[in-house]
């Protein structure tokens, strides 16, 4: 069995478990707070399949927050089973909600980093492609930029299949610094674009000039 295979099994399998919750709750079956527990499952489910098929699932910002909650809930039930000494059924729920929770967290960790392909925009992968190209030529990209009262300047190095960007940008007279490595091409595109007046065009169009003056 393939890894690939192996995590469309986990999200079937984890959509069956928020389908069969959802229906021990309409029976009456469960307890209130299980309620709680098949939201939970039901983004977590969305989450597993986002990962599975590659593909963006709302937004990378809470996949992270919502792995912590799912190790903190692991942990809660933990306790509660071995403290509280629950009835059958309760049982039931917090042994299942412990032991599927664990595999889930870790790949909804990796899901949330915002440094990979799956949450770039076409345009963002197509800046990335043409930045990697720029820097397979070019030791360096630099370029400087003014814009009405905003001016950037944005140095790009690449080291292994490692991304360097390093700002500095003002505003009027309020002048910062700062920098950030990527492993994806598109999310040093996605920086370039968010956090300065400099567009991917703009760097290409400065060293496309260049090459045709030194030829």
């Amino acid at each position: 069995m393939t890894l690939e295979r192996a995590y469309i099994l986990l999200a079937v399998f984890y959509s069956v478990l928020v389908a069969i919750g959802v229906i021990a709750l309409l029976v009456g079956g469960g307890p209130l707070w299980g309620v709680v527990l098949v939201g939970l499952g039901a983004l977590v489910a969305a989450g597993l399949w986002g990962q599975t098929l590659g593909k963006p699932m709302m937004n990378p910002r809470m996949w992270r927050p919502l792995a912590g909650i799912l190790v903190a809930a692991c942990l809660v039930q933990l306790f509660a089973v071995f403290a509280l000494h629950p009835p059958g059924v309760e049982l039931t729920w917090l042994l299942t909600g412990a032991i599927f929770s664990v595999l889930p967290a870790i790949m909804l960790f990796q899901y949330g980093k915002r440094d990979q392909e799956v949450w770039a925009t076409p345009e963002e992968r197509e800046g990335g492609k043409m930045l990697d190209e720029l820097l397979e030529r070019q030791r360096e990209l630099v370029l400087e930029k003014q814009e009405a009262d905003r001016q950037a300047t944005v140095k790009l190095t690449k080291a292994g299949s490692t991304y360097r960007a390093s700002v500095v940008r003002g505003r009027g007279s309020h002048v910062e610094r700062f920098e950030e490595s990527f492993a994806c091409p598109a999310t040093l595109a996605f920086f370039v674009i968010k956090y300065t007046c400099i567009s991917v065009n703009d760097i290409a169009a400065q060293y496309a000039e260049d090459r045709v003056l030194t030829t």
